[in-house]
């Protein structure tokens, strides 16, 4: 069954464009469409989507409310933020009010098809590149006591898992964290469902974040 996909955006040739390029792929099917965040939540509800590309700049409902209220329905979609911007405050709280990552606009085609089914896997998101801006931003902005809190909560993890962190803070999938671990990516997928649990976060995005917080990805 072909993933359902819903396209949220104020600008119809974006959506129109969106479409196009989802149609043409067999495994991927536009469901509905929403102009702002409003009618977001209403389409979700009435679509059942099992992705929802959300842009974060709406009219009435701004993108990151509406990420909020959709991820807090039952059983939602998961959500990829859509911005014309790279990483800032706007993408950070969206990724916090729930989505599984983020592109921009300006991405090439393949990379938007890869991020829709790369999340229905389980798998990343955000590109390399996006990673580390997501993750310098942060680091800017650390503070000792997110450090420390972010440590302790590490301090949980099994080496193995701490590993399994650590490159998905790096950005690679998780093909690429069973080639580098040489485990089965099987492995990889309970090592993260396992670190999830352990973390209380929902996705690799806020296992990034603690990563990066913690140290784990700064040189030693």
């Amino acid at each position: 069954m072909p993933t359902r996909v819903l396209l949220v955006d104020d600008d119809p040739l974006v959506r129109s464009g969106l479409r196009y390029l989802f149609d043409a792929a067999d495994d991927l099917t536009v469901v509905g469409e929403a102009a702002d965040g409003d009618e977001a939540i209403t389409a979700v509800q009435r679509h059942h989507p099992d992705v929802v590309l959300m842009d974060l700049r709406l009219p009435r409902v701004d993108g990151i409310t509406a990420t909020a209220r959709v991820r807090a329905l039952p059983n939602p979609p998961r959500v990829i933020a859509l911005t014309t911007w790279d990483v800032n405050d706007a993408v950070l709280r969206s990724l916090e009010a729930g989505a599984s990552g983020f592109l921009l606009k300006s991405a090439d085609p393949k990379d938007i098809l890869r991020a829709v089914r790369s999340v229905m896997a389980g798998d990343a998101v955000l590109s390399p590149r996006s990673t580390r801006q997501l993750l310098d931003h942060l680091r800017a902005d650390d503070a000792v006591g997110l450090r420390r809190s972010a440590e302790s909560a590490l301090g949980a993890l099994t080496d193995r898992e701490r590993e399994v962190s650590t490159a998905v803070g790096l950005g690679l999938s998780n093909a690429e964290i069973a080639a580098r671990l040489f485990i089965a990516e099987a492995t990889v997928k309970a090592h993260l469902s396992g670190i999830q649990a352990k973390l209380g976060v929902r996705n690799r995005v806020e296992i990034a974040v603690l990563a990066e917080r913690a140290g784990l990805l700064r040189p030693t």
